[in-house]
């Protein structure tokens, strides 16, 4: 045989195999397949086959689903899991012999060679379920745009290429198993990948429930469903309608159905439901904590060394994410806020619920839905946390920052009755009295920090400074321990400003001029409550994957304070509720410690405090600028408020969520205090005995009077 002759046979079976791989199955193998593959020396081709993108599922401490993450809604069945009728359906009208051939199917595509010889290119298009299958793995394996056009583009190429991995896959699996392969991959339209999420969707039941007239709609869907797609609306429907009657039509010709019974069918509306999709945070009962999940992965090199990686892996793997979140103290938190915080209001409230000794998070509320609709004063941002779990700048915290400085006095050896003198007013003696952590001098003489209510200042111990929160009493004790120490012990609880820059290291840090989030702030207090034990904020106990394998994370804690020196902190911190700003609200009936915080002239205000068992810290301020929008002369949750303080909003919804959250848990109590390390005073006692102070108003002691802006 003459070169040309040899080139003209080839060319002839090329298109004998093309045409074959572009028509629609309708024959069994046969000889001319086998010879013009030979011919043109196909082989079968290994196809990889990466794992189908799955929808991850969050889950409560309970074990119930509050969230699902996905970039394509699927859920894998079994083939037994799925009606027949559906099988027969797609079958009927995608590759009526499927059972019967190979990879294609030659004599449909000798009767169709002609016509697509005479068109000059692909007039019929087609291809049996296996390479339907194929087409779909190179299409979901595609990372990029061109990889995926690459999938679809018509062409005698691609067509080859996939012959030659159809060839491979009916040798790798049965039937049976292309088949259950097939109806879990491809698109139905309407967002839903795969059969199970296709009938949830479009009518509401489980794959395995199909009806005749329903299997009917799913199986025409799958040809084009983006046209038949009937979320798009009503021509759409009726694309999808008319489709369906094909495929009953199709099946009472193969006698798959009686003509009656296609006639049945055929008089039935679409039924199409449109069953929501399980959405992400802004459906979740819980959004804020959702949301932090969400950021926690996406940011967390735990789950990913790339961001890419970490989306792949939370938005395609088919993952069950156990969290820390309690269903009744979430609950405890929001009603507490929703009694004192209208959603209506334009402050807003946040709380955070954290356990001490683990670090996990417990609740996560706001006063304020989270979404976009400004006409229902929804929140667009996490203002729980910080901005690395999707929050905002945060507020500032005021006096709950008191303690670090309290903490920091207490390592240095002094005692619970020891103190300073101060006046009504506090001015740095010299710029190099305070230091910050890099040696630079941050002292203001010019600058006075004053007292509440222009208290006139005289002896304040530990405890009687804390209770009263007397500015000019941590003033001067941050001057005495330093500046620095008190930074230091700071971060050793975890303390990172909100928006993430370092934090300002100034005179007034002791005064809370730094903004914070509730998680934040409330995992620093939960440190003390476990005796110096500082766990970083978790949110994830557990993830299992999509083949079973369960990854289990433990907190991550360490001493970062000596024990005996937290006692103490929380004996002095305790006397809050009894003898100090948190008097008129009272406590909770357990053990407990916490401290007001107020902003200048009542930006802002806070309440962090916490139990053996839990912690939590609230925040009020307004998210359009706490300093120009500040808590003064307004109404909030109904109420009308001359000025709101730290036991004003945020102390009396602390004390209800702890209440709510810790009823039918055993009360816990704190470790007594080491009186003979602690106890009495020691070189710094009064100058004779003195009262607690209570001559200004409980709800009143906790401003900070400065101008809280100030950034030297």
């Amino acid at each position: 045989m003459s070169s040309i002759a040899r080139l003209t046979g080839a060319a002839i079976a090329a298109g004998v195999v093309a045409a074959a791989i572009a028509l629609p199955a309708v024959g069994g193998t046969g000889a001319m397949f086998v010879s013009a593959s030979e011919d043109l020396g196909i082989k079968p081709q290994e196809l990889k086959e990466p794992p189908l993108a799955q929808k991850t599922t969050v889950l409560d401490a309970k074990g119930k689903p509050i969230a699902t993450f996905y970039e394509e809604y699927r859920e894998n069945v079994r083939l037994d899991q799925i009606a027949d009728i559906m099988k027969t359906a797609i079958i009927s009208i995608e590759d009526f012999r499927y059972y019967e051939h190979g990879p294609i199917d030659i004599e449909g595509t000798v009767r169709a060679l002609a016509k697509n010889l005479s068109s000059g290119g692909i007039a019929q298009g087609g291809s049996s379920i296996t390479q339907q299958y194929v087409k779909q793995v190179l299409l979901n394996s595609g990372t990029t745009k061109k990889e995926k056009n690459a999938a679809l583009e018509a062409s005698y190429a691609r067509k080859l290429n996939e012959l030659r991995y159809a060839m491979a896959i009916e040798k790798k699996y049965t039937k049976d198993q292309i088949l259950e392969k097939y109806l879990n991959i491809v698109y139905f339209g309407a967002r839903a990948y795969g059969i199970e999420s296709a009938a949830r969707r479009f009518f509401g039941v489980p794959a395995a429930k199909l009806t005749l007239p329903q299997a009917a709609t799913l199986a025409g869907a799958v040809q084009d469903p983006l046209q038949t797609d009937p979320d798009r609306g009503k021509e759409y429907k009726e694309r999808l309608l008319a489709r369906r009657n094909v495929v009953l039509d199709r099946m009472a010709e193969l006698k798959k159905i009686t003509p009656e019974q296609a006639a049945e069918a055929k008089a039935t509306k679409l039924g199409y439901k449109g069953t929501p999709l399980p959405g992400g945070c802004e459906s979740s009962d819980y959004p804020y904590f959702c949301m932090y999940v969400r950021n926690e992965i996406l940011s967390n090199v735990d789950f990913g060394k790339t961001k890419k990686e970490r989306t792949q892996f939370l938005n395609r793997g088919g993952l069950e994410i156990r969290t820390t979140i309690d269903p009744k103290m979430q609950a405890a938190a929001e009603k507490a806020i929703k009694k004192h915080v209208f959603a209506s209001d334009n402050p807003v409230a946040s709380e955070a619920l954290v356990q001490p000794g683990t670090g996990q998070i417990k609740a996560m509320a706001a006063s304020r839905k989270y979404g976009i609709r400004k006409s229902k004063n929804e929140m667009s941002y996490n203002v729980v946390a910080d901005a690395v779990h999707g929050g905002g700048v945060g507020f500032q915290a005021g006096s709950t920052f008191k303690p670090f400085t309290l903490l920091t006095a207490l390592k240095q050896g002094m005692k619970i009755n020891d103190g300073i003198s101060v006046g009504g007013g506090y001015r740095a003696p010299a710029f190099w009295s305070f230091k910050n952590c890099k040696g630079n001098n941050v002292g203001d003489p010019s600058f006075t920090v004053t007292n509440a209510e222009g208290g006139d200042g005289g002896f304040e111990s530990l405890a009687t400074g804390t209770w009263g929160s007397v500015n000019t009493f941590f003033m001067a004790l941050e001057q005495k321990v330093g500046l620095c120490n008190v930074v230091k012990t700071a971060k050793s609880l975890g303390i990172k400003r909100s928006d993430g820059l370092d934090l300002q290291e100034y005179e007034t840090f002791t005064l809370g001029i730094n903004e914070m989030d509730p998680v934040t702030v409330a995992t620093a207090y939960a440190a003390i409550g476990a005796r110096g034990k500082y766990c970083t904020p978790m949110a994830i106990t557990s993830i299992k994957d999509r083949d079973g394998k369960v990854t289990n994370y433990k907190p991550k804690c360490k001493q970062a304070i000596d024990p005996e020196v937290t006692d103490a902190a929380a004996s002095i911190m305790s006397g809050v509720f009894t003898k100090g700003t948190m008097k008129g609200v009272g406590g909770i009936g357990r053990p407990a410690a916490g401290k007001t915080g107020t902003t200048d002239a009542q930006s802002t205000a806070w309440f962090a405090g916490f139990t053996p068992d839990l912690a939590g810290a609230v925040s009020i301020g307004d998210p359009r600028g706490a300093v120009t929008h500040k808590l003064n002369n307004i109404r909030i949750g109904g109420r009308y408020y001359g000025s709101v303080f730290g036991a004003s909003i945020p102390g009396p919804i602390w004390n209800d969520t702890m209440k709510a959250a810790l009823k039918g848990i055993p009360a816990t109590d704190f470790t007594p205090v080491n009186t003979s390390r602690f106890g009495g005073c020691g070189s710094s006692c009064a100058p004779r005995r003195q009262e607690p102070r209570n001559d200004r108003p409980d709800n009143q002691l906790d401003e900070a009077d400065i101008d809280t802006t100030f950034n030297h």
